[in-house]
């Protein structure tokens, strides 16, 4: 015990400590979003193309969210670890960082989207396999979702970056961009499904045109 309490006042080890610690923690979100740009590219693909909407399978959503929801765990751990260390070194005042807070307050967002996506979005989007396939309301939900969930990475991963942001902004400040970007990206990701769903309506109204065509060929030879 009298070995860690001083270890714990050993600057040297606390500075790797923490750098050990932030690694782990940086790692697990560079790993998040890749995988949420990878899974958002075969997203927006599914829309205009047959063969990446067949690629969209249910395995391919629940690995997904498995391997988010173990980056996000990995995330809280070390990022209460380090708050802890740098609570322990620059004592309570360190809680009052508004960058800090906004960190806190975005992750907190992402856990609890996570959590609607796992249990209201991608079950349903798993038995229909494409975004358009979805009704109203359940469209608009898995679209708001889906474009919190990346907005919120990289967020996070700016936040975490953003070593000149401490102390120098509020939190309304720091969160400004945030509710615009997620707006942003829904409406930007609803026009795109406008766009295919108009698209696929139009090759469906040619493919019925020429099989009539046929038809009446067939029938006058």
């Amino acid at each position: 015990m009298n070995q860690i309490l001083s270890l714990m006042h050993n600057d040297t080890f606390m500075e790797f400590a923490r750098l050990g610690i932030l690694y782990a923690h940086l790692l697990a979100c560079c790993i998040a979003i890749a995988m949420i740009l990878k899974s958002d590219v075969k997203l927006v693909r599914s829309l205009f193309s047959q063969q990446a909407r067949d690629s969209l399978s249910p395995q391919h959503l629940e690995s997904l969210q498995r391997g988010v929801s173990r980056t996000l765990t990995v995330l809280w751990i070390s990022g209460a670890a380090i708050i802890g260390l740098d609570v322990f070194v620059q004592g309570a005042e360190y809680l009052a960082n508004p960058k800090l807070q906004a960190k806190i307050v975005v992750v907190s967002v992402l856990t609890l989207n996570g959590m609607v996506l796992h249990h209201a979005v991608l079950p349903r989007l798993a038995r229909v396999g494409s975004l358009m396939d979805l009704a109203g309301p359940a469209r608009l939900l898995a679209v708001g979702t889906g474009a919190l969930s990346g907005v919120s990475w990289a967020f996070a991963a700016l936040l975490g970056i953003g070593r000149p942001l401490s102390w120098k902004y509020s939190l309304s400040e720091i969160l400004a961009a945030y509710p615009v970007a997620v707006v942003g990206g829904t409406v930007v990701m609803m026009v795109l499904i406008h766009i295919a769903q108009r698209r696929r309506d139009e090759d469906r109204v040619t493919h019925q045109a020429t099989r009539q065509e046929w038809r009446m060929t067939a029938i006058a030879s």
